[in-house]
């Protein structure tokens, strides 16, 4: 499914020879590791893969949007010259992010936690201001060096990164961390951008209350992306409307939030989790649209991408994860599978689960070429595999880990893939996604009041509030938009 990128260690060498160039934002000279040719060509490389992973928000007004905005906001930016390109990735996490060469990414989560469009132009702002500082490319340069070392803690070792899959490009490029320095100075670039073209980058600042209330309500173990990934020291607040008041006094005009045009743009998006793509309800992974259902186990980790269902411990010590197999025979898709992850199989038999034919397969990894090469010490990794037919396809359920560890978690994946069945129940076959509803109130009253009257449940209050950026004892005039969440 996913293929993972390995740049030649012909890059290994190149990056021995420091090369200085200037700065497109502060004019300076600084020694960059490569150049924007291999930059654009990263950007391009790791497109793709960052599409195919998280699919593309089906909205075809809100991608014009975010085309719209972005290439006006490119054109005065201080790398006009590149061609970017603007994505609204169909995913529930709140999170924005940019590769290097001029690809911006904004979540479907990210997109329905905004308020404005001036919010959404001030982050807009900031990420192209990772792509013309050039941020993106520097920390992509570092990542090419250290791969195997990616994914949340999930991996382990670059064997086990490369049997799981889970080491592509896109996959880490959602994650890079940006030092404090890099995250003030596009903070800055997001203001100044903003601006220029027309928004109030106050609005910005605001937005960061919204993310911090966010992350103090689902507390610190499920802050949102865009945190985690956006170190937010104290005064980021403070600091951007600091800047954005010497910008309006710069460009002396009045500046747009335009609320009401951007909250009718998400009317209607989806909010969390997307059912039909699959969800989890008391530890099992339901799939409507493909029919089965499997158990996770107690206490583990997962995530859900159109191309596979992750699974690990919190220790990282283990991996399982679900994917379409290739081909209609589950014998040539087992021998398609052994060689393609170069595998030296255990046993291998055929078995029967729930009723569904599959074969089930132990094997170890064989060490790559490169590590006997270099006469590299490598863990080694054992698998547990079953192949299932059902529905006209043919799925793969995974479980790697160490060979030393294999024992301790082979009952925890036999569990799992024993229990893999046809999903029947007309509740989750049927169970639509939550949707953000923009209502207009008819008469003055608090953010709660309103709320209430729409028959939104008390517990969920304060998380509908923070969607909305307000407080629940906020006043609203008659006339004001605000959003609900309803199916």
């Amino acid at each position: 499914m996913k293929k993972n990128i390995f740049y030649s260690s012909a890059l290994a060498v190149l990056l021995l020879f420091n090369s200085c160039a200037t700065n497109p934002v502060t004019g300076k000279k600084e020694v960059m590791l490569i150049s924007e040719e291999q930059e654009i060509a990263m950007g391009q490389e790791a497109d793709p893969q960052i599409v195919a992973q998280f699919g593309l928000y089906n909205d075809p007004e809100m991608q014009r949007f975010i085309q719209e905005k972005g290439q006006q906001m490119a054109a005065v930016s201080h790398r006009s010259n590149l061609k970017y390109t603007f994505r609204v990735l169909d995913s529930e996490v709140i999170n924005a992010f940019a590769v290097p060469g001029g690809y911006v990414y904004f979540t479907r989560g990210i997109m329905a936690h905004l308020n404005n469009e001036a919010q959404f132009a001030g982050v807009l702002g900031h990420e192209i201001g990772h792509v013309t500082a050039r941020h993106s490319a520097a920390q992509q340069s570092k990542a090419t060096l250290t791969q195997g070392l990616l994914i949340g803690g999930m991996i382990f070792s670059p064997t086990l990164a490369n049997m799981g899959q889970t080491l592509s490009q896109g996959a880490s490029l959602l994650f890079l961390k940006f030092g404090r320095d890099a995250e003030r100075q596009s903070d800055e670039l997001g203001v100044e951008y903003s601006t220029k073209i027309g928004y109030d980058a106050t609005e910005m600042a605001d937005f960061f209350l919204t993310l911090q209330r966010s992350s103090a309500q689902a507390g610190a173990q499920e802050i949102p992306d865009f945190l985690s990934t956006h170190p937010n020291p104290g005064d980021r607040y403070s600091t951007v409307k600091q800047l954005a008041a010497q910008w309006k006094q710069q460009v002396n005009t009045p500046l747009k939030v335009n609320r009401n045009n951007f909250l009718k743009l998400i009317d209607g998006i989806i909010y969390g989790e997307d059912p039909k793509q699959g969800f989890v309800e008391n530890q099992v992974f339901y799939h409507p649209e493909l029919k089965f259902q499997f158990p996770i186990p107690q206490a583990w980790q997962y995530q859900n991408t159109p191309q596979q269902v992750q699974m690990a411990p919190k220790d990282g010590k283990a991996l399982m994860f679900l994917t379409l197999v290739p081909g209609t025979a589950l014998e040539a898709a087992a021998q398609e599978v052994v060689t393609k992850y170069q595998l030296q199989p255990l046993e291998s038999r055929s078995v029967t689960v729930n009723g569904l034919p599959a074969i089930a397969i132990v094997a170890d990894q064989k060490p790559s070429q490169e590590a006997q090469q270099q006469q590299q010490e490598q863990v080694p990794v054992r698998a547990m595999i079953y192949l299932i037919q059902y529905g006209g396809n043919i799925y793969g359920m995974f479980g790697v880990t160490s060979a030393n560890d294999f024992n301790a978690y082979a009952p925890t994946f036999s569990n799992t893939m024993q229990n893999f069945r046809t999903l029947s129940d007309p509740d989750k076959l049927n169970r639509q996604p939550e949707r953000v509803r923009v209502k207009t109130l008819s008469k003055a009253s608090t953010l709660a009041q309103a709320l209430t009257s729409y028959n939104v449940p008390t517990k969920r209050q304060e998380e509908i509030a923070i969607l909305n950026g307000m407080q629940l004892k906020d006043q609203l005039a008659a006339g004001t938009m605000i959003k609900i969440v309803a199916k």
